[in-house]
């Protein structure tokens, strides 16, 4: 058995891109979690395919490792705040947290997100100034930036007495001095070990009740194809063992119901390991109570309490998922039909605790709603990857009526950008109804703040790179709820639509080219009503790109050219779901992103909008 003293549970918790995995990698590859004669992959935590491609941590995931007599239980956290579904779960699990913050970034709007968690827990604070080795590195200044973030979130003073230490998590070095961590990189030394000895130090061991009987809450869920949903979390008192009858509470009705252990499993470092039994303080994985959820209580069957919910904050953003309606349905999907997407959505309900998937009016759609668009994107990006088609509207806000007041989500907005755009992107913003909060320039470049509604920023991220000319760094999290603040004017122009179907022809692309901006190549197959390109004015334009040059037997100089068809602009599936209008969908299958019109015969359409 585990002694409770020997445990540390911790989170590694930062902005996107600051380095808590590539620093996590450094833990494992220190602590003896790879085999000696193997190389160690990069990024070993980002499990996920898409968290590999996109550089960011979507799912928790927890690991072990030994470190001298000590067992160090660790959570990797995403930082997007898309994901603080998963951040929100884990917290409960731990006693302390390392917060990873850029030498010169600083603490950035995301990092206040899962900070404001992590102090509403009680959790200990471990900075960590991370690429302390960055030619731009200013730490005084981050240090003051994140002692001021602190005392504006309201931390204790046991929380803003915390330790610091300076690390560079890619060359795998941490030390209590910055210039110690700098002759160790000059000198490849390798040593992670001022974290680990810091955790030990000031991190508390988890909190338990002498001689209580077992006592468990779930904060996390897990899911295998054997043994189906599993309840992730920490034991908070006694000793539970594999065949151990329990009590199951549910957290909504409290209702008892008498159930049996049928696994235990625990962290070693990658890897999960099968044991008999678990005690107080260790983290686990629960099998055999299909029913549990989050925040459900499972105890020794003396007990029928429940613990208290677990609170989780709400969906701010909401689309109609439906199944593909389109003249190309069922060409490239391999699950098409209603059923198959329900039983999906449904699937990644189990695991998934800030999406909520409702019935619509109609038995082919589902209304799914999340913590943004990137949170409801990277669902879509997977299931179009395990071979769904489907089509979705354009992302809407969750209004609620808050005391008779008719109230929408609103953001924090942190953007860094070049001086001389700055101008531009204040006035943007002015009409997607934001305000500014503080502005401060250095350097060249000026920092800017606003509280803007969660609609003002749908696809302002593609206009913000434009604007900015790629230079330009946008962060935003979720603030509050505010009452509703009034229409946003139409920023989007019209589209190109297509009115036959068949191949888009390098003649007819070449003749339209004065019309917009084109979303396709030559040869691509389009039906009527598909959304073809960008109009250059506000109206949708119509046009026909499956028409051909008409073959005569007269020639002259010139009319038997090449056509000159310009470079497409490439919609991939986040660009569409905030580029599109309410009268439009986004069409998702395996192989393709497709835009079209909701009615696709123009006719119908042009009936419905004068009838709306």
């Amino acid at each position: 058995m585990h002694d409770i003293n020997k445990i540390r549970n911790i989170a590694i918790i930062a902005h996107v891109d600051h380095g808590k995995t590539t620093l996590l990698d450094a833990i494992l590859q220190q602590t003896g979690c790879f085999d000696a004669h193997k190389e160690a992959e990069i990024c070993v935590m980002d499990s996920n395919p898409l968290e590999k491609e996109r550089g960011i941590t979507i799912l928790s995931k927890n690991t072990s490792v030994k470190f001298k007599d000590y067992t160090i239980n660790i959570v990797d956290t995403p930082g997007h705040a898309d994901f603080g579904g998963e951040v929100e779960r884990v917290l409960g699990m731990v006693q302390g947290c390392l917060l990873l913050v850029d030498a010169f970034e600083g603490p950035m709007p995301q990092t206040r997100f899962v900070l404001t968690k992590a102090f509403e827990q009680g959790l200990k604070p471990i900075l960590v100034i991370n690429k302390v080795d960055k030619t731009n590195a200013d730490i005084e200044k981050v240090i003051d930036e994140v002692y001021s973030l602190f005392i504006d979130l309201g931390a204790n003073d046991h929380q803003i007495e915390f330790p610091i230490i300076f690390a560079s998590g890619v060359n795998g070095i941490a030390k209590l001095d910055v210039e110690e961590v700098l002759k160790g990189i000059a000198k490849q030394e390798k040593d992670i070990s001022a974290v680990l000895d810091t955790v030990i130090k000031d991190v508390p061991a988890p909190p338990c009740k002498e001689n209580s009987e077992f006592l468990f809450q779930s904060v996390s869920l897990d899911a295998s194809d054997y043994m189906g949903r599993m309840q992730v979390g920490r034991i908070l008192a006694g000793t539970v063992k594999v065949n151990d009858q329990v009590n199951f509470i549910d957290a909504i009705e409290a209702k008892v119901t008498r159930k049996k252990i049928a696994k235990i499993y625990g962290f070693q470092g990658l890897t999960k390991i099968e044991l008999e039994q678990a005690s107080a303080g260790m983290i686990v994985i629960l099998a055999g109570i299909q029913e549990a959820n989050i925040g459900d209580t499972i105890c020794h069957t003396s007990l029928t309490e429940a613990l208290p919910a677990i609170k989780v904050d709400e969906p701010t953003l909401e689309m109609v998922f439906s199944v593909n309606d389109s003249p190309f349905a069922g060409l490239e999907g391999k699950f098409v039909t209603s059923r198959q997407i329900k039983d999906r959505l449904d699937k990644e309900l189990t695991t998934n605790v800030a999406l909520r998937v409702e019935p619509t009016d109609r038995t082919d759609a589902f209304a799914v709603s999340g913590r943004g668009e990137l949170h409801l994107g990277i669902l879509l990006e997977t299931m179009r990857r395990e071979g769904y088609e489907l089509q979705v509207s354009k992302p809407k806000v969750i209004i609620k009526d808050i005391d008779g007041v008719r109230s929408e989500p609103y953001e924090d907005l942190v953007i860094d950008l070049d001086d001389e755009f700055s101008g531009a992107c204040i006035d943007a913003l002015n009409k997607r109804k934001a305000e500014m909060t503080h502005m401060h320039s250095h350097s060249g470049r000026t920092i800017l703040r606003f509280d803007v509604p969660t609609r003002g920023l749908i696809g302002f991220r593609s206009e913000f790179i434009r604007m900015t000319k790629g230079s330009g760094i946008m962060n935003h999290s979720y603030k509050e709820y505010r009452p509703y603040a009034g229409d946003i004017s139409k920023l989007r122009p019209g589209v190109l639509v297509n009115l036959e179907s068949g191949d888009a022809t390098a003649y007819a692309l070449e003749q339209f080219a004065d019309r917009g901006i084109f979303f396709i190549n030559p040869g691509t197959k389009v039906y009527k009503g598909m959304v073809v390109g960008e109009a250059n004015r506000p109206q949708d334009i119509e046009l026909n790109l499956t028409k051909a040059k008409q073959l005569t037997n007269m020639r002259s100089a010139g009319t038997d050219g090449i056509a000159q068809v310009k470079t497409p602009r490439k919609v991939l599936l986040e660009d569409g779901l905030v580029y599109i209008n309410d009268d439009e969908l986004v069409e998702i299958t395996p192989e393709n992103i497709r835009l079209r019109k909701k009615v696709l015969d123009k006719k119908a359409h042009r009936k419905e909008t004068m009838a709306g």
